[in-house]
């Protein structure tokens, strides 16, 4: 049963809803009618007259159908956020380096101001720790807040840090979570934000530049129509996009940057390696010769080793190859149908897996220490600038080991990898490296 704290600062239909809950509920008009179109207003998609009508003439939205049905004959209901008792929720105790503090700092300002910002900062910068100073504040003064990803994993990793760092409630929400309790910290999948109405005073969305929220306007309108009127929203990349560099230059956004990583380290420039016939070889159950030398040259580090591959049935293949030629070596796979994908993961960590092979689900979001990297066929049209450059970060987060190997395998360069490169090259220049 739902109870009421427990839909402040939320959106439902009415099927979602008691009837006890209705009659306490404000509400909103399930659609609007806008130049000459109708429009949802819970997601903020245009519905099409003539394929979602119901048999008894109203209609409904299809994009935001999962989340319940909004339909024109219909009201939405929403209960408006209270605030939460003042506290002192930070408990982390470590110390930020002077670039970070000056990112941090910064943002405190943004929050204060009601100024919306864009942190660019460059994998390993530390980007998470950097944000703790002002959620700290936010909450300490009875605010509410949260922390959303396009990446579940993402969302999985903030909530076991912060769930370290912060003495307050942390709810997490994403497809297969658990039921939602309020909490004055909410960490989320950016599509989870649309069963929220101005709910938070501070909004911070990590991995902008990741699907599927590059580009899409149902999320944008799920990130606006989520925070308070009077609220912050700050967005965290290491690869900005167009629409947000659009919004800087416009002065709608402030920039913060930090091109340096925590340890003071520049980031790894991947190196290119011609590799020529890996799919005609993996097709026989076999590796391309060359690749099998790198492999066993980067196996007597004794590093673990991250092989990242452009799709799930090849990634699946070559994982049973290197098993068969590295008998000695624990092979795993890991990709977004992997049930038990956490436990892998996990596994990799604690080196009991040496070698892992993924798609692009562990491109960001993970930190594995000590860990060098191989993309084979990075050409492919899968693997983006953007992935590139956050598969490029997984290599040198370490103190204790900065350094790596970061092979891109390819067998014509293109638009991404050098992009990618130009990129990374051009963050360790402005971070003075």
């Amino acid at each position: 049963m739902i109870e009421l704290q427990d839909c402040l600062g939320r959106i439902f239909t009415r099927s979602q809803l008691p009837l006890g809950l209705q009659q306490q509920a404000q509400t909103l008009s399930g659609m609007i009618e806008k130049k000459g179109k109708l429009w949802c207003n819970r997601c903020g998609q245009v519905v099409n007259k003539e394929k979602q009508q119901l048999p008894i003439g109203a209609y409904y939205c299809r994009s935001c159908v999962r989340l319940g049905r909004v339909r024109s004959d219909e009201k939405l209901y929403y209960f408006p956020q209270a605030e939460f008792p003042k506290m002192n929720v930070l408990k982390w105790e470590g110390r930020l380096t002077d670039y970070q503090a000056k990112v941090s700092q910064g943002l405190v300002e943004a929050v204060a101001k009601q100024k919306n910002s864009l942190v660019h900062a460059v994998t390993g910068a530390g980007k998470t720790e950097m944000i703790y100073q002002v959620v700290a504040q936010v909450i300490d003064q009875g605010g509410a807040v949260c922390l959303a990803s396009p990446r579940i994993d993402v969302c999985l990793e903030l909530h076991r840090r912060l769930q370290e760092d912060f003495s307050c409630d942390i709810s997490l929400l994403h497809g297969e979570s658990e039921v939602y309790f309020r909490s004055p910290l909410v960490i989320a999948t950016t599509h989870q934000l649309l069963k929220f109405y101005r709910a938070f005073d501070l909004l911070i969305v990590d991995e902008v530049d990741a699907f599927p929220y590059v580009d899409n306007p149902m999320l944008y309108h799920a990130v606006t129509q989520s925070v308070k009127e009077q609220s912050t929203i700050i967005f965290l990349t290491a690869t900005s996009t167009d629409e947000l560099d659009k919004k800087v230059s416009k002065g709608e956004l402030n920039r913060l940057s930090l091109p340096r990583r925590f340890h003071g380290n520049p980031l790894i420039v991947p190196q290119k390696v011609w590799l020529e016939n890996f799919q005609k070889y993996l097709n026989q159950k076999k590796l391309v010769p060359k690749l099998e030398q790198f492999v066993k040259k980067q196996r007597k580090t004794g590093f673990p080793l991250l092989i990242f591959a452009s799709e799930i049935k090849r990634g699946q293949e070559l994982a049973e190859v290197l098993q068969s030629y590295f008998s000695s070596e624990n092979v795993g796979f890991v990709a977004s149908t992997t049930k038990n994908r956490l436990d892998i993961v996990e596994k990799f960590r604690q080196k009991e897996i040496t070698i892992l092979v993924t798609t692009t689900i562990l491109e960001r979001g993970v930190t594995f220490p000590c860990v060098d990297v191989f993309v084979v066929e990075a050409n492919h049209r899968l693997f983006s600038h953007s992935a590139l450059v956050q598969i490029a970060g997984r290599v040198g987060r370490s103190m204790d080991r900065p350094t790596g190997e970061l092979l891109f395998f390819h067998d014509g360069t293109n638009f991404a990898i050098e992009r990618a490169i130009q990129e990374i090259k051009a963050m360790n220049q402005e971070a003075g490296l």
